[in-house]
């Protein structure tokens, strides 16, 4: 079969390599997040060859400039994508030409121009989802800890809300990488392979201790093995996203079945939201939390005030009554925050 002659070689090169090497191999991605990559960059292809009536063959990095760009977010948009979609598809789009540049110092032009194209802010405050303490220890109570999957389950969902990590950060951990003594830590590697040494709770760590009895009997301090893993063909590979979501909607489905306290949906960052938003409750500084977090910017951790802040408002307007005369000394509205006066406060600006 003959080959299909492409304008521009290079770029459909990166292309390739990006998603193919540097995506999975370098910066270890997970499926996931490789898909939202894929997506973002295929529809916006599929964009210009249906609205510009170019082929993909004639596709060039000239072809895609600032624009170009904007035309398609807007068209993300006007189809009823959120503008948190609309800034995800950018950030992928971006991450691309971050990654081209690097590569080929000719796309270093190209780079700046797709850069022209702004993050769109939204008046719209983003209110994340989050569990109670009380329906975080109900799903924490359905695994039996006396059965070996039992102990294996009950450990790995005290994981997720004690180090607040994300699920590619849980499958990373080794046996290495938890460390005893006075103070009880694990080292995670988060986005960019980025390592960070996060605290565990003595709690935790006594569950670490049985649990390494069990599945890693007699293992040196260093071992190399993955903490949670499945046996494949004699392998220990890291254990799979998909088992763990579906062991958290297990049991998650089993404490509503009791009556008891648990969330309408479940799945591993809601732990993350969770642990976050206990601890700015409990008073931890929002740049401290940004770090534990792994945040990249302040910007990000902002979505924890605004929720907290939202969930006090309800609770003044559910309080007190309409008709009451305390109404009108009930203001809400001053549980708003502003973000830019926040930001400054929080790089030491005010």
């Amino acid at each position: 079969m003959a080959m299909i002659a492409v304008k521009d070689v290079v770029f459909f090169e990166l292309y390739r390599d990006f998603f193919d090497l540097y995506l999975p191999k370098q910066r270890g991605c997970s499926p996931h997040t490789r898909k939202a990559y894929k997506t973002a960059m295929d529809d916006l292809l599929d964009f210009i060859k249906a609205e510009k009536n170019i082929q993909f063959a004639d596709i060039t990095f000239a072809t895609i400039d600032s624009a170009m760009l904007t035309a398609f977010l807007d068209s993300i948009e006007e189809g009823g994508c959120s503008i948190a979609t609309r800034n995800h598809r950018l950030a992928s789009i971006r991450a691309f030409y971050k990654y081209a540049a690097k590569v080929e110092p000719l796309a270093v032009a190209y780079r700046a121009e797709i850069m022209k194209v702004p993050i769109k802010k939204s008046n719209k405050v983003e209110v994340v989802r989050y569990m109670t303490m009380g329906e975080v220890k109900s799903v924490l109570d359905q695994p039996d800890p006396t059965t070996k999957l039992g102990l294996r389950n009950q450990f790995i969902l005290l994981m997720f809300y004690d180090t607040g990590a994300r699920i590619s950060e849980i499958r990373r951990i080794k046996v290495r990488d938890v460390k005893l003594g006075k103070q009880p830590t694990v080292k995670l590697f988060g986005k960019g392979r980025k390592e960070r040494i996060v605290p565990i709770a003595e709690k935790t760590a006594e569950h670490f201790i049985n649990y390494l009895s069990v599945f890693h009997p007699g293992a040196a301090q260093y071992s190399e093995n993955y903490l949670f893993y499945v046996e494949h063909q004699g392998r220990k590979d890291p254990i799979g996203e998909t088992t763990v979501r579906d062991m958290m909607k297990k049991y998650c489905a089993a404490a509503r079945g009791k009556g008891d306290e648990a969330p309408d949906r479940i799945y591993p960052h809601l732990w993350r939201h969770s642990r976050s938003m206990h601890l700015y409750q409990h008073g931890m500084d929002l740049t401290l939390l940004s770090q534990w977090l792994d945040h990249a910017n302040l910007e990000t951790t902002l979505i924890y005030a605004h929720a907290d802040t939202e969930h006090k408002r309800k609770a003044i307007e559910a309080a007190v009554p309409d008709d009451s005369p305390m109404k009108q000394f009930a203001d809400p509205a001053r549980f708003y925050i502003d973000d830019d006066e926040q930001l400054r406060r929080l790089y030491g600006l005010r």
